[in-house]
């Protein structure tokens, strides 16, 4: 699924088409419309239960392992639809990674086996030497490396929280995803972690697609490039994100983004 060559920094990675995800026959997500691109961070705002989470979990078939769960529409990844039949959904998350809102590192695992932990179906899987190899270089784009180079041994939960997220990005980045989904990474870290976080963002978009859902605008305004607006489980508009932050086209946006309600 993925492409050949390098594509210019822009170019829809995902395209959502008419994307509606249901729990059982309640649809929590309707209709979504929207172009992810290229080395770019889509951040995706909205107050609580509007649907964002969902909409993130549906763009790597993370929604449909809820029983009950499915989805209408299409989701293309480089043209594909992944929910295409044949496609594998273990292949996709390959390409598609997620981090989520509370660190979760394997606890019974050491540093280095979480960061390998994808790797594990890979074919042909890895060798020792090689692994090692990827885990230094996912830590290093998570920026963790010079931390636990000497730790690596340590269980995953000897970090601090920070930390953990990060860990938890550098086993997303060990599988050279295409795609990063962070669903509210910075919502359980202290200011000085959440601002790591931030950083690495920035930093991972010159490599990747970025979606990272957020109840921080502030956050939404600093480190993304476009913004979506979701409201009762539809997309009210998406717009490059200072667009979006100075002059929004919807009454309901504007509301929710000068603090009417929310």
């Amino acid at each position: 699924m993925a492409t050949n060559g390098t594509p210019d920094a822009g170019w829809p990675r995902i395209r959502v088409d008419d994307l509606t995800a249901f729990f059982g026959t309640t649809s929590a997500v309707r209709g979504a419309t929207i172009d992810i691109r290229d080395r770019e961070v889509t951040a995706v705002i909205g107050p609580s239960g509007c649907g964002k989470s969902t909409f993130l979990r549906c763009l790597n078939r993370l929604h449909e392992t809820v029983p009950t769960a499915r989805v209408d529409g299409r989701v293309l990844l480089d043209g594909r639809n992944i929910y295409a039949d044949g496609v594998n959904p273990i292949a996709v998350r390959k390409l598609i990674g997620m981090v989520f809102q509370r660190p979760t590192p394997f606890p019974t695992m050491s540093i280095r086996d979480n960061v390998a932990a994808g790797l594990r179906v890979h074919s042909p899987k890895p060798s020792r030497g090689e692994t090692d190899v990827i885990v230094e270089r996912a830590l290093t784009r998570a920026a963790l490396w010079d931390e636990v180079k000497d730790r690596l041994r340590e269980p995953a939960t000897s970090l601090s929280g920070g930390q953990q997220q990060r860990l938890c990005i550098a086993r997303a980045l060990a599988t050279d995803p295409e795609v990063l989904l962070l669903d509210e990474p910075t919502a359980s870290l202290d200011p000085i972690s959440s601002q790591k976080v931030e950083e690495l963002v920035y930093e991972l978009k010159r490599d990747m697609s970025v979606v990272i859902v957020t109840h921080n605008m502030q956050q939404a305004a600093r480190v993304s490039d476009v913004t979506a607006f979701f409201l009762m489980g539809e997309m009210v508009e998406s717009a490059p994100t200072k667009a979006m932050f100075t002059t929004p086209k919807d009454p309901k946006t504007e509301a929710y983004i000068t603090g009417r309600f929310g």
